[in-house]
């Protein structure tokens, strides 16, 4: 008989090497890193997969991303329990998790409705209750902003304007910047209403795409 895969000594192995040691110290964060079962967030096909140092391709031309670079983004966004957070891209539904088990209230958009579904799924499954919608991320959600906290989950030519509006003063926007093929990670404070942008490193994510991201013809 094939023997079971330890996910739980491989999550404490992903922690340990991949996130504490470059430098992630938000113990909040790794407390939701070791809590979250990773393996669930991928296709049955990967599990054994699921803790590598690496993204992971999740269906759709969309991927799960890399442990350390979720880890970063979340621990730049500064989260505590009962902050209003929006999430663009629930992919699987990975990072999406991870700010519900910090105590987030989350609101997430996900454009392709069959991965939404999934996660939503996923998500109750593990009994966690964000809110997730359908629709284009680039815009926001203006119907329940402002939010303390917004985390772009692929990369764009810019930061929306919808999104800088949607954010409260002082509140902070996690997003990968640059061209379709590499971006530069960016946490942006809003101040007086203006945004103060912050480089944290260079990255590699999917396309953002919608009206204020990439389109959807061609190479922009």
């Amino acid at each position: 008989m094939e023997e079971k895969p330890d996910f739980e000594q491989l999550r404490r192995m992903m922690v340990d090497y991949q996130i504490r040691s470059r430098g992630i110290r938000n113990e909040k964060v790794l407390s939701a890193f070791l809590r979250v079962p990773r393996e669930e967030f991928v296709p049955e096909e990967l599990k054994l997969s699921a803790y590598d140092d690496c993204p992971l391709p999740i269906g759709f031309g969309q991927t799960i991303s890399q442990p350390y670079m979720v880890a970063i983004m979340t621990e730049l966004a500064e989260p505590e329990s009962g902050n209003k957070v929006l999430e663009i891209g629930t992919g699987s539904g990975y990072q999406t998790a991870i700010l519900c088990e910090i105590g987030c209230e989350v609101f997430s958009i996900e454009r392709i409705a069959e991965l939404a579904k999934n996660a939503e799924i996923k998500l109750k499954k593990l009994k966690y209750n964000p809110r997730i919608f359908i629709g284009d991320g680039t815009c926001g959600l203006k119907d329940y902003a402002p939010y303390q906290t917004i985390i772009v989950t692929a990369g764009a030519p810019d930061i929306p304007e919808s999104l800088i509006e949607q954010l409260e003063e002082n509140g902070k926007i996690i997003i990968p910047v640059g061209d379709i093929f590499s971006q530069t990670l960016i946490r942006g404070i809003k101040r007086k209403e203006k945004l103060i942008r912050e480089n944290h490193g260079g990255c590699q994510f999917v396309p953002l795409r919608g009206k204020e991201g990439w389109k959807q013809s061609g190479s922009s």
